[in-house]
């Protein structure tokens, strides 16, 4: 009776397959955690973008005159680039 869940030495010293290791230690997330945690990354992308672009704009005669070698498309872009990935990371949480 408790033979059969005492495994072999051969069974023990072969290595596991990665791919199983990985699919045993994934969680499992509810519908309700997914959707709440990819929303808060696209909430928070949407924010990022908005109100970065409207500060940018703000600032945009400062930023002008400072003479910077970092303009204005260059700051756009960086936020651009920060709200899409978080938009990324919202549907990345949303789909995995």
């Amino acid at each position: 009776m408790a033979k059969d869940s005492v495994p072999s030495l051969q069974a023990l010293e072969k290595p596991e397959r990665l791919q199983d290791l990985l699919k045993e230690d994934r969680g499992d997330d509810c519908l309700s955690c997914r959707i709440i945690g990819g929303g808060a990354f696209l909430g928070l992308a949407a924010y990022s973008y908005l109100s970065g672009q409207s500060q940018l704009e703000k600032q945009r005669a400062k930023i002008l005159a400072s003479g910077s070698r970092f303009g204005m498309r260059s700051r756009s872009l960086a936020i651009t680039g920060i709200s899409l990935g978080l938009a990324w990371l919202g549907i990345w949480r949303l789909v995995k």
